[in-house]
């Protein structure tokens, strides 16, 4: 069937992306230098005016000067004072706007970076356990958490963005090292062959209520957020990381994705929370859970407005934001949950993506999105005002629903290492299949867009968070068995080994006492993820402020991870300490 083809529009997402750039020529280049762009006052016209009523030296001209005009009044330097701050605020609207985004394998590769850092960081607790007899303090926790955790991703998408190669091999020895030394130290079957004791680990149960790879993924793509939308503010933060115009794929594009994705995974249907009662009381209990995030919708945009904060207009359009979607898919898919089974979340997630790819190929809602009711890209009503983020909505419903039969799957009670294996093998080869799936559909359908939600970019954030989750749970499997060869060996957020089997289940070895089993898990990882609303609040409280006192555009390298550093260290520590005093910050 032949699609037919808008006005002014070519087939095909890559020449629709060729013909985005060739309509916005006249901007300024996305990846320039903001240190070489003109200067400020020539951005507007208005600018224009304030230079002419400048001397030479910069002074305001006066009667004196033979123009015959008045000495200016408080109301003149008011007004000059307002265009500077217009200036630099288009300046920073410019400096992450026009943007075209990365490969897939390059966000792909810095995605799964961390689940690596995070294996490293338990292997080098079960070492130091092992060496030292004492344990460690909240303080070195702590310390070690944000090195292992936070540090890497803020390298990843900074200064080492290119070299994500050498940061593999680097963590690869690294953490090759810490378990060859914990082999060679092994406690338990020193005298036992490798086969043995594999044989062994396979038939080894493990506490199966707390599954660590989901609390991992959620803290990943906070932490991944919260560094991201402050660096992208910064000239050392690569600008094709930045979040894409209309079409491709950008490192930040896949974080309210990842984020709707990571939050169906735990969602209270899956976890058969509220569920007693009638579907209207259901339903009313849900319609409660989302009034935080209105205040936080309206809040938002109140403060925006109210103080002129840059905006990327065609994010999510003039008044809409990201608590807004999430309040929007929350509704429609606890109404849906309602009435479909839970096992049958997959079907909705496929036929939902694939109906709106069939309305944006062959109704006007394409258009609609991209230009407006009048075609002229007006502005003027509310929907035109919010059309991008109104209408992509339908894509993050598709990816909440695929998220839910994920956590179904995941979350399914399961006592034995072996078990574990085949999740992991099944989720990998599901997440390959839809990247080959994604370049199919790129090449034939229509390339990923942020800005629409598309078919391709709901593939693309399912995928990757397929292959992310993949690689935690193989990295907890790994991290398992170097707990196997250490007797008493404990990491927070890991699995905890419940017995080692024997021939005789009388004389099965406990690994773990139960009062160690039953210790609560301090770490940061554990910390973020119980309060991880109120952090991704905090981020952007902390994140606005800093580009209020910052002048980031001409920061240096340094300066920058300076600044990047201290405030995810400021938010991590305070959700640290929250933890600690066992506190969780809830507003319903």
């Amino acid at each position: 069937m032949k699609r037919r083809e808008e006005p002014g529009e070519r087939r095909g997402g890559a020449r629709a992306s060729r013909g985005e750039k060739a309509r916005t020529a006249g901007t300024r280049p996305a990846s320039a230098s903001p240190a070489k762009w003109p200067a400020a006052g020539r951005l507007l016209p208005g600018a224009g005016r304030a230079e002419a009523a400048l001397g030479a030296r910069g002074q305001p001209r006066t009667r004196g000067s033979g123009l015959g005009l008045a000495p200016p009044g408080a109301k003149y330097f008011e007004s000059l004072g307002k265009e500077k701050k217009m200036s630099h605020k288009l300046m920073k609207e410019a400096f992450v706007s026009n943007h075209n985004g990365t490969s897939v394998l390059e966000i792909t590769q810095g995605l799964c970076f961390p689940s690596l850092c995070i294996l490293c960081r338990g292997l080098l607790i079960i070492l130091s356990q092992h060496l030292c007899s004492s344990s460690h303090t909240w303080r070195t926790g702590f310390f070690i958490d944000f090195v292992f955790l936070i540090v890497p991703v803020v390298t990843t998408l900074t200064i080492l963005a290119s070299f994500i190669f050498f940061e593999y091999l680097a963590v690869i020895i690294f953490g090759a090292g810490l378990f060859y030394q914990i082999y060679c130290r092994r406690t338990c079957y020193a005298r036992m062959p490798v086969q043995k004791i594999l044989e062994k680990f396979l038939k080894t149960s493990l506490e199966s209520e707390y599954i660590p790879a989901i609390s991992c993924f959620r803290v990943i793509n906070s932490a991944f957020t919260a560094v991201a939308i402050l660096a992208v503010d910064f000239p050392l933060f690569p600008r094709r990381f930045a979040k894409t115009e209309l079409y491709g794929t950008g490192a930040m594009d896949f974080g309210v994705g990842g984020f709707v994705f990571g939050t169906a995974m735990v969602c209270p249907e899956i976890r058969r929370k509220c569920m007693e009662g009638s579907r209207f009381y259901y339903f009313t209990k849900s319609l409660y859970s989302v009034w935080p995030l209105v205040f936080l919708g309206i809040g938002r945009l109140i403060i925006i407005k109210s103080i002129g904060y840059q905006e990327h207009l065609t994010e999510y359009g003039v008044h809409w934001n990201f608590f807004f979607t999430l309040i929007v898919v929350k509704l429609i898919t606890s109404l849906l949950l309602i009435f479909l089974p839970l096992n049958k979340s997959w079907i909705v997630a496929v036929g939902t993506t694939v109906l709106y790819q069939l309305a944006l190929d062959f109704t006007p809602l394409k258009r609609l999105i991209l230009y407006g009711t009048d075609g002229s890209g007006t502005r003027v009503g509310l929907l035109n005002a919010n059309r991008e983020g109104i209408i992509s909505t339908l894509g993050y419903v598709a990816i909440y629903m695929a998220g839910v039969q994920t956590g179904l799957y995941v979350l399914k009670k399961r006592s034995y290492i072996k078990d574990w294996i085949k999740v992991t093998y099944g989720i990998l080869l599901t997440a390959i299949s839809l990247f080959v799936s994604l370049y199919i559909v790129q090449v034939n359908v229509e390339v990923a867009s942020r800005r629409m939600a598309n078919l391709a970019f709901c593939i693309w954030i399912v995928a990757s968070s397929l292959l992310l989750l993949s690689s935690l749970l193989l990295g907890d499997i790994i991290l398992s068995f170097a707990k196997f060869l250490i007797q008493g060996a404990l990491v927070p957020c890991s699995w905890k080994l419940i017995q080692s089997p024997a021939t005789n289940k009388k004389h099965s070895e406990s690994l773990v006492s139960e009062a160690e089993r039953n210790k609560p898990s301090i770490c940061l990882i554990t910390a973020m993820n119980r309060n991880q609303l109120t952090f991704f609040l905090m981020s952007n409280i902390t994140t606005g402020l800093i580009n209020l006192l910052v002048d980031t555009l001409h920061s240096s390298t340094l300066w920058a991870l300076f600044v990047l550093n201290l405030h995810m260290f400021t938010n991590c520590l305070i959700m640290y300490l929250l933890h600690l005093q066992d506190r969780t910050i809830k507003f319903w």
